[in-house]
């Protein structure tokens, strides 16, 4: 029998449940549909960086095929039409875990089984089902520490192999992938990403490995610091799917038995992909997570729609390097550190009073590992809005944060080199260094350089005041509830 196996966010061949269980049925016809948003209705459509490392994924993914139907279009009506076009007995794919993608997924499988196929869906993406991680009276997790807390001694079901036996039956059905139309042009600002990313399964495993003998060991302490090596890099690969979850827990486990001393390192880096299913599992019980606050009374926050303070936050033109160095490494790379991106959230947020659906939609257009329920989650948390959320008043200094995790000034020198010569000592504020060392530094405040948008101190107590908003619409529901 015939199996079609539908590729969405799996993009590997190890570990890809789907995959396995058609390989054992017979011939399998590999497939991936682009769906345009515009077409589709989803209102959350795939960004450009997203796009770029895409194209690429399919790339090695159809290398490693040997062969791999593209096509555009809404899965609805592509993926039943190509059922029929090639005979096939059965569907298989991996489950998708936002809102749109459920309510296609529920679609596409009736008007399969109306077709008389046989339909069958798997987890690839999650350690566990959302649905099988519940509190003890029954409901999801709401808070990530109990969450942990559950998960972690738990048994995860082991990897898959790849199949042993793979027969692709050809299929002339498709497009090319140039003719998805996926990597920039004119201009193209992804020149040079190559050499930054090693994009498939193939480098994927590459990178774990790399991560797991070199900067596994200090994970714990600097992490944190976006002058040191000591990260992993695998969101992206993790969110398009060319590893699982499942994977990097056995290989991050083994290396603990081998490596016993780096074990409170391995379990804090466990502890960071069980922050991500939380995000997944949160998505699942609130669809609505990337455009609606978790917690409604930051419907009352008065947000500025300043696009003047936007851009310059955009562009890494705020006056305050921490902010600007991430800002640029974005933009240029398209990363940013994990304690970066909480600064730039941060300051997006409560300095200048801007929705974090503004910065989640910009993060979302410009991040390679622009993954939905990551990047909802993680931005309401910054906000205050969301589950489990760090408190509003919690309000990050740039200059001291800047200060603790880049003491050297290394991050801030390579993103931002009009700095590049100023004493450490003012390197996170230059704009309270003395005149004689800016110009020792060769830097002119507001040319070279731009002085602060906002002042830190007014910037703190505007968005307190603002926060006095919210938690008076708490109270009100409160009294009325």
């Amino acid at each position: 029998m015939t199996t079609l196996v539908w590729f969405r966010q799996d993009l590997r061949v190890a570990d890809n449940p789907a995959l396995f269980e058609a390989a054992k049925l017979g011939p399998v016809v590999p497939v991936f549909v682009y769906e345009d948003a515009s077409e589709t209705g989803n209102v959350h459509p795939l960004g450009g960086a997203s796009q770029w490392w895409l194209h690429h994924s399919l790339e090695a993914l159809e290398k490693t095929l040997g062969s791999l139907v593209l096509l555009r279009g809404d899965a609805r009506h592509v993926i039943p039409d190509l059922a029929r076009t090639v005979g096939a007995g059965a569907v298989f794919w991996n489950r998708c875990y936002d809102g749109h993608a459920i309510e296609r997924d529920t679609q596409i499988k009736s008007d399969l089984r109306d077709m008389e196929l046989e339909v069958k869906s798997f987890n690839s993406a999650l350690l566990f089902e959302p649905w099988e991680v519940r509190t003890k009276n029954g409901g999801p997790f709401k808070v990530y520490s109990p969450f942990w807390n559950a998960v972690k001694d738990r048994d995860i079901d082991p990897p898959l192999p790849a199949p042993e036996k793979l027969r692709i039956k050809d299929c002339s059905e498709g497009q090319t992938l140039a003719d998805l139309k996926l990597l920039p042009e004119n201009p193209d600002w992804a020149q040079g990403w190559n050499e930054l990313w090693s994009v498939g399964e193939k480098g994927a495993q590459q990178r774990l490995h790399e991560f797991l003998k070199n900067d596994l060991e200090d994970y714990k302490t600097l992490r944190d610091r976006p002058d040191c090596p000591n990260v992993s890099r695998l969101s992206p690969h993790l969110h398009f799917g060319e590893i699982s979850s499942r994977q990097i827990w056995r290989q991050v486990q083994d290396e603990m038995a081998a490596t016993p001393e780096v074990s409170k390192d391995g379990w804090k880096f466990l502890s960071e992909i069980v922050w991500r299913e939380f995000s997944h599992h949160i998505l699942y019980e609130f669809p609505e997570l990337p455009w609606r606050n978790w917690r409604s009374s930051f419907d009352a926050y008065p947000w500025s729609a300043n696009e003047t303070y936007l851009t310059a936050w955009q562009k890494g033109q705020t006056g305050y390097p921490i902010v600007d160095a991430g800002m640029r490494e974005l933009w240029q790379t398209g990363y940013m550190h994990n304690r970066v991106r909480m600064i730039v959230a941060s300051f997006l947020i409560k300095h200048l009073g801007i929705s974090w659906k503004e910065g989640e939609a910009w993060f979302r257009d410009t991040l390679v590992d622009a993954d939905l329920a990551n990047n909802s989650a993680s931005w309401q948390w910054v906000a205050g809005s969301g589950a489990d959320a760090a408190p509003f008043f919690r309000i990050f200094n740039p200059m001291i944060q800047g200060a603790k995790f880049d003491p050297n000034g290394d991050y801030v020198r390579k993103w931002v080199p009009e700095l590049k010569d100023l004493e450490t000592k003012y390197l996170h504020a230059p704009f309270d260094a003395p005149a004689e060392k800016l110009e020792a530094a060769a830097i002119d405040l507001g040319r070279t350089y731009p002085s602060p948008i906002v002042d830190h101190a007014t910037a703190r107590k505007d968005a307190l005041d603002g926060y006095e908003a919210v938690k008076a619409a708490s109270n009100t529901r409160q009294s009325d509830g």
